[in-house]
C-alpha cells in the first residue's frame, strides 16, 4: 500500500488530475436502454430524467438512479369480473387496455403503483358505463362502451403521466341459467313468429282466392249479359222469343248469383189461340143450329 501511495505521490500533478477526471467521468456515466427513461435523485430529491442512450453527470454518492420506467406501449389484461346492467342482469366481462407512460416524473411521484391503479380504474369505469345500459343495448353497443371508457380513462390518468391508447371489451358472458332462459325465449319467439307468418299467408291466400272468384263471377255475369243483349238485338222483332229470352236471362243471372238488370222495354207476349182450336166451337155452334 505504501508503495502505491509513493507511486501516486511521484506522479505529475497534471497526470494525477487527468486520472481523477477520467475516473469521475466514467463513474458518472449511465446508459439507458431504448424505450426506457430513468429518474435521478440528488441527495434524496428529484434531479433529472435520463433519456435513452449514454448520459453523463450522474455523480456517485450525491446522485442516484432510483428507477427506470418503460415508456413503450404496454398491455393491461383485466381478468373476467361481474358487472350488473341497468336491468339487474349479472354480466361477466373481460377486457384489455393498452397504455404507455408519457411523463416519467408524474408516473413515479404522483402514483405509487401505476399498473394496479390503472387496473382498478378500468374496472370502476367499465362498471359505471355498463351499469347505465340494459342487457340488450350492452351487447349491441360494444364500440360505444369502448369509446366511453377510453374517454373517461384518458381524463382520469392524465395527472399520472399515463395515456390510455386503446381499450377493448373482449367478451361478455351471461350466467348459464340466464343463458338457458334466453335460448328458450328465443325459440318461443321464433315459433310464434312462424305461426303468425303462416297465418298471414293463409289469410292473404283466402283474400286473393275470394277476389279471384268475385272477379270471375262478375266477368261471367257480364259475359252472360253481353250475350243476352246481342241475342235480344237479333230477336227484337219476335215478341214470343223475347219473352222466352227474358226467362232464360233471369235464370242465368240467378245461377251466377247476380241481380238481374234487364231493361228490355217491350210489351209482354200475348199468346193468340191456335186457329184450329178456334174453329172447333164454330162447328158445335153450327150443329146446334141444324138441330
Amino acid at each position: 500500500m505504501s508503495s502505491v501511495l509513493a507511486w501516486f505521490a511521484g506522479l505529475n500533478p497534471w497526470i494525477l488530475a487527468g486520472i481523477l477526471v477520467l475516473v469521475t467521468a466514467f463513474s458518472s456515466t449511465r446508459r439507458v436502454g431504448q424505450g426506457k427513461e430513468a429518474i435521478v435523485e440528488r441527495l434524496g430529491r428529484y434531479h433529472r430524467t435520463l433519456k435513452p442512450g449514454l448520459n453523463f453527470g450522474v455523480f456517485p454518492i450525491v446522485d442516484e438512479v432510483v428507477v427506470q420506467l418503460n415508456t413503450r406501449e404496454q398491455i393491461l389484461e383485466i381478468a373476467p369480473f361481474e358487472i350488473m346492467t341497468a336491468d339487474s342482469v349479472p354480466l361477466k366481462v373481460d377486457m384489455v387496455a393498452f397504455w404507455r407512460i408519457i411523463d416519467p416524473f408524474a408516473a413515479h411521484y404522483e402514483i405509487d403503483n401505476v399498473r394496479a391503479a390503472l387496473r382498478n380504474l378500468v374496472i370502476t369505469t367499465l362498471r359505471s358505463t355498463i351499469g347505465e345500459m340494459d342487457l340488450q343495448h350492452t351487447y349491441a353497443a360494444r364500440d360505444k362502451i369502448n369509446r366511453q371508457v377510453l374517454e373517461s380513462l384518458d381524463a382520469a390518468t392524465e395527472p399520472w403521466g399515463v395515456r390510455i391508447t386503446r381499450v377493448e371489451v373482449q367478451g361478455m358472458e351471461l350466467p348459464e341459467t340466464l343463458k338457458n332462459s334466453l335460448e328458450q325465449e328465443r325459440g318461443a319467439w321464433s315459433t310464434r313468429r312462424s305461426i303468425i307468418t303462416e297465418a298471414e299467408g293463409r289469410k292473404e291466400a283466402i283474400i286473393v282466392e275470394a277476389e279471384g272468384k268475385r272477379k270471375a263471377s262478375i266477368q261471367e255475369a257480364e259475359a252472360i249479359a253481353e250475350s243476352a243483349r246481342r241475342i235480344a238485338e237479333v230477336l227484337r222483332g219476335d215478341a214470343a222469343t223475347r219473352e222466352a229470352l227474358r226467362f232464360l236471362l233471369m235464370r242465368e243471372y240467378a245461377r251466377a248469383g247476380q241481380r238481374p238488370n234487364l231493361n228490355i222495354e217491350e210489351p209482354r207476349v200475348r199468346i193468340e189461340p191456335d186457329p184450329s182450336t178456334r174453329a172447333i166451337p164454330n162447328r158445335t155452334e153450327n150443329q146446334n143450329k141444324l138441330q
